[in-house]
């Protein structure tokens, strides 16, 4: 008789080091002792406190199994926390980050190991991580919701490598813009993601008709919608943002509360067959105008005119934003940029199109792929880059570098098979190099 395959519902975590293979060239002895310290002292501490069990190690991964979201969660969470004060007096350099996927999922028991796809599901979802950071399942996410002090953003859908359906990720970051002495209710302040984010009020009905509600409140859904196919921010959901519908807002609050550096608002008046539209992107943390602009146009198809507005919102908000992040890091030290920061200067230096911005742009880029591995944007940036210093012979090493393109195109498409700038990338390559 053949032996019944054995299967449970199990939440799983995948962790893995941030930059493990330059820590370990730069120190190797003083890698694994930093290795062994924290594992001993920090992660098997706190996965044995909350129930876990470690099902896979791999030099600088783990994969451990929960009986609980909530304990796998919140165990994660700890160990991040934990990470935070031991890389406190360490230099930075030599700081240790992990990045970490967790989701639930029915997996196949053979011995002490597992298998499945919610495995697989969560490896994915750790390569997309932050530095220092979490990515979660939209099942986790509804497992733990409501239960746990701890804040997650909306990162939309992906689509993830070997996935036949597209993964809903939310992100947990321990950054926080906390107001320096404030510290009553900083419990409830959500952490700043590591990428720019944004949050999209209800957008106020001031015609007078409380009919009217319907399409202010679907021109926000829509443009939330819009918004969250762009992947160089993140999006807070819809839910997160409509608590405030109806609500005299102090912006610089709703950016504490929800974790956000941007804030969208806006309005709709219908007055006959015309209706007029504002919309204004606001920095939180200053409540600094970023960009306005007003719509007015004639009510003939509703449907349209949503589809048309929400459209040209969506294409205005990005480049505002990226000006205004430009704009902001300027006055950061060039050693304190994160990652997302030196991808998007090396994307304005690219977009020079000179030899001088190339070769500026791949320094920067090459920075920010040194500081996160596994950043799609920085990795497809550095593709496109070489592809345009080959094309106009500023390359010294035209072989070498499309060999170099293609490998981070290719890395790129991994992560992220949908992004255009790796594919565009990737394509031109090939086409040069007649492959």
């Amino acid at each position: 008789m053949t032996e019944r395959t054995q299967r449970r519902l199990a939440a799983i975590v995948s962790a893995d080091v941030v930059g493990y293979s330059r820590l370990m060239g730069a120190d190797e002895a003083g890698t694994l002792a930093a290795m062994r310290a924290h594992r001993t002292e920090l992660w098997n501490p706190l996965i044995e406190q909350y129930g876990g069990r470690v099902v896979g190690t791999a030099g600088d991964s783990l994969l451990i199994e929960y009986a609980s979201a909530v304990a796998a969660v919140e165990s994660s969470v700890a160990v991040q926390r934990g990470m935070i004060e031991r890389n406190a007096d360490v230099p930075e350099n030599r700081h240790m980050l992990l990045r970490i996927g967790v989701n639930i999922g029915e997996v196949v028991i053979d011995g002490d190991d597992i298998f499945g796809d919610g495995i697989n599901v969560a490896a994915r979802l750790q390569a997309i991580a932050d530095s220092g950071g979490i990515a979660i399942s939209g099942n986790i996410h509804e497992q733990v919701s409501g239960k746990l002090n701890v804040a997650f953003s909306d990162d939309g859908e992906h689509e993830v490598k070997n996935i036949d359906r597209p993964v809903r990720v939310w992100r947990w970051s321990p950054k926080a813009q906390i107001t320096a002495g404030d510290t009553a209710g900083a419990d409830q302040l959500l952490p700043l993601p590591d990428k720019p984010s944004i949050a999209v009020l209800p957008f106020d009905n001031m015609s007078g008709d409380p009919e009217q509600e319907y399409f202010s409140d679907g021109m926000t859904e829509d443009i939330i919608t819009e918004l969250s196919r762009f992947r160089n921010f993140h999006v807070i959901a819809r839910n997160s943002t409509f608590t405030y519908k109806g609500q005299a807002v102090d912006i610089k609050k709703v950016g504490q509360e929800l974790g956000v550096r941007y804030v969208l608002e806006g309005s709709v008046r219908k007055a006959g067959s015309r209706v007029r539209i504002t919309a204004q992107l606001i920095e939180a943390a200053t409540s600094k105008h970023v960009w306005a602009e007003r719509y007015d146009r004639e009510l003939i198809d509703i449907f349209d005119l949503q589809d048309e507005i929400t459209g040209t919102i969506a294409s205005a908000v990005l480049p505002a934003f990226e000006t205004a992040e430009l704009r902001r890091i300027d006055h950061v030290r060039p050693e304190n940029l994160d990652a997302w920061e030196l991808t998007l200067q090396a994307s304005y230096q690219n977009n020079k199109g000179t030899r001088k911005g190339f070769a500026a742009a791949r320094e920067l880029v090459e920075r920010a792929i040194t500081i996160d591995p596994h950043n799609v944007q920085a990795l497809a940036l550095l593709s496109y880059c070489i592809t345009w210093q080959v094309v106009m012979s500023y390359s010294t090493s035209p072989e070498e570098d499309m060999e170099k393109g293609i490998a981070g195109a290719r890395r790129a498409l991994e992560l992220d098979p949908s992004n255009a700038v790796a594919l565009r990338s990737l394509s031109g390559h090939l086409l040069l190099s007649w492959r």
